[in-house]
């Protein structure tokens, strides 16, 4: 008789997490069901498999099956953005759009103690919060006019719509310096290669978080993660190819430009989705495919991308097509977008370089001069300090300045990014770089981007126009 199929949890309050790894990794070899295995285990035990076949023989799948729940609190977000570089985890973070921030809820990095600089980075972050706290209620009466209270609203209600918009504004003025917690799921394996890279960080603050996580993971991952140390490597590339690219940062034109795509990419998506569920060669898929005529194409794509809602992603098949941007956006918007792990994003070093955005609401606010002086108030820091130490100088950087960085994704990807970006509720920074990004993928994959999932309520220049004096 067939045995009866199970299907159940193994407990990580009374397993370790190392247990539990060496449980499902022992499965490969053990007629034993789960539950008999983990029976037989001790931490001593799960230390031993661990140190023979992770560490000696270098199975790191293993440690995938070792999960950690990490709380971090207090951190400033440029560091959170190193600690959240890694694709395979989850992150939760506080966030600019629903919370407010402290007069001195700023990172005081302690290579500047003792720095003659260190007084003027500290009156710059001062300076940044205070003018942060005070555009909150006049934003707020911007809001407040443009989405009065309904008559079926009490205040907390009206509160609670309205809340993000006039934060969603004020937080330009918030430097990466801005103290932040951030939750962090991630498996044994994952987390030894995001210690090593934070390990090997220059910025002080980012070592020691390094480790100080990796303190907490050793008292339930006490094999997996004490060999996670810096990396010379990662330490000696960044400066190396910082210099071999020196040059004088100009900004660029065009601020989402797509610099590269595949070619024949409709032909190759297509033919990616006949092949998974034929027996024909990739070629005979191909040739199949550019036999069609247009309306056939067009046919095709339909019954694979048009009943589609943002909550059904498309078969994995259309992964098999990418797409590179080169983009440019302020910093705020950048930390949004570096949610989306899955793609390959490579952000130059956050700098004052390539200018700053201001908000309408700002203008509208009557915040417009004192804003600018406090942005060139920034810059001219950042500038002072980046002479000495461009990492630590960072920390200093508004949300509102501009970053560049390189994007490679697939169509599936995109189509995410653009679903979930270019909705009603998404930052206005995001919307419109969603919007741009739907836009120069459609001219190029005309088939398969007219089932984009795009906003059609509005577009980039429309966003533009209303929530940015200058972009």
């Amino acid at each position: 008789m067939c045995p009866e199929r199970q299907v159940y949890l193994l407990d990580p309050q009374s397993l370790p997490p190392e247990t539990i790894a060496v449980t499902f990794a022992k499965t490969s070899r053990s007629p034993q069901s789960f539950r008999d295995i983990a029976a037989e285990l001790t931490a001593e035990k799960s230390a031993a498999f661990h140190e023979k076949w992770v560490v000696g023989y270098g199975h790191a799948s293993v440690a995938e099956h070792a999960v950690l729940h990490i709380a971090v609190e207090n951190a400033s977000r440029l560091a959170i953005e190193t600690l959240e570089s890694c694709r395979l985890a989850s992150y939760t973070e506080k966030s600019t759009r629903y919370q407010k921030w402290g007069s001195e809820d700023f990172f005081h990095p302690p290579e500047l103690a003792g720095h003659p600089l260190e007084n003027r980075y500290l009156e710059t972050c001062r300076t940044l919060f205070e003018h942060y706290q005070q555009a909150l209620p006049k934003v707020r009466e911007v809001i407040a006019s443009e989405y009065p209270c309904q008559p079926d609203e009490d205040e907390a209600t009206w509160e609670r719509r309205i809340r993000s918009k006039y934060v969603d504004v004020c937080r330009f003025y918030l430097p990466a310096a801005a103290l932040a917690n951030v939750g962090v799921t991630i498996n044994a394996r994952a987390l030894e290669h995001t210690l090593r890279k934070m390990l090997s960080h220059p910025l002080e603050e980012v070592r020691a978080l390094g480790t100080e996580i990796k303190n907490v993971a050793r008292s339930v991952v006490p094999t997996l993660v004490k060999y996670a140390d810096a990396v010379p490597y990662l330490q000696a590339l960044p400066p190396f190819l910082a210099q071999e690219a020196e040059g004088t940062p100009i900004a660029s034109d065009d601020w989402c430009h797509l610099i590269a795509w595949d070619a024949e990419a409709e032909t190759l998506a297509l033919a990616a989705c006949l092949f998974r569920y034929s027996h024909l060669t990739f070629e005979q898929a191909r040739k199949k495919v550019a036999a069609l005529t247009v309306e056939e194409k067009t046919a095709l794509v339909q019954r694979i991308l048009g009943n589609l809602d943002r909550f059904t992603p498309p078969i994995r098949e259309l992964e098999h097509i990418g797409y590179t941007f080169e983009v440019t956006l302020d910093q705020g918007g950048y930390f949004e977008l570096k949610r989306h792990r899955m793609m390959t994003l490579s952000p130059q070093p956050l700098s004052t370089y390539l200018g700053y955005t201001i908000p309408r609401a700002i203008e509208a606010a009557g915040l417009y001069d004192s804003y600018n002086r406090v942005m060139e108030m920034a810059d001219q820091t950042y500038r002072a300090l980046a002479v000495w130490n461009p990492e630590v100088a960072a920390y200093v950087v508004p949300n509102a300045f501009r970053r560049r960085a390189l994007i490679r994704l697939n169509f599936r990807q995109a189509w995410h990014l653009i679903a979930l970006r270019s909705a009603a509720n998404a930052h206005f920074s995001l919307r419109r770089l969603a919007q741009r990004m739907a836009e120069r993928i459609q001219a190029v994959t005309p088939l398969l981007g007219q089932f984009l999932l795009v906003n059609p309520d509005e577009t980039w220049q429309q966003i533009e126009a209303r929530y940015f004096l200058r972009a």
